[in-house]
């Protein structure tokens, strides 16, 4: 099985974004290999980008973590540009939200925002953990409906990066969502 490449289901396709879920992660050849090593460029170019709280020695000792969570976060989906190269990423485990990330050239264009609908829509998403200090992606969640619902003082690896708990409150919120894009399960847009 370990010369398996990775496979892709589309599971939104448009002119402009695919949005692709992406298996066989745990395999070590070099197709998943080139994926991931795109994904974690996406991962650093963003958090370079959002998270000034962050140094580089920090965020060089973050990446070395990276590509493992990629490899074992249970649903993990991809936007590729027209060109077929991924634009932005998100990782789903059960009802949460465990990470999403675009490209600084793909951001302010609706990418995050249709990654984001498809995993409420279609995988139940309804939590997401979010920095404090990264006040863009808490104000990006407040957009689409999530509400700050607990506060921990550190983040999952016990470092000093007070983390927002924030959950949808219910299916009735997420009509916010914004440019005529009701968040709802029978949208087949998103």
């Amino acid at each position: 099985m370990s010369g398996q490449p990775p496979r892709f289901s589309t599971i939104v396709s448009g002119k402009d974004l695919i949005l692709l879920t992406i298996r066989n992660r745990t395999n070590n050849n070099a197709l998943v290999d080139a994926l991931l090593g795109k994904l974690l460029n996406i991962w650093e170019q963003s958090v370079r980008a959002t998270h000034q709280f962050l140094s580089g020695p920090e965020i060089r000792r973050i990446a070395e973590y990276v590509p493992a969570a990629l490899r074992e976060v249970p649903v993990l989906a991809a936007a590729e540009n027209a060109e077929g190269e991924p634009v932005a990423f998100m990782g789903i485990a059960g009802n949460k939200l465990e990470m999403l990330f675009v490209s600084p050239e793909s951001r302010g264009k609706g990418v995050g925002k249709r990654l984001i609908l498809h995993a409420i829509n279609r995988c139940g998403i309804r939590e997401v953990d979010v920095n404090e200090q990264n006040p863009q992606a808490r104000g990006f969640y407040e957009h689409i409906g999530f509400r700050i619902c607990g506060r921990s003082e550190t983040d999952d690896q016990g470092n000093p990066y007070p983390i927002l708990h924030m959950r949808l409150p219910d299916a009735s919120c997420l009509a916010s969502a914004g440019a005529g894009e009701e968040a709802r399960p029978d949208n087949p847009e998103l």
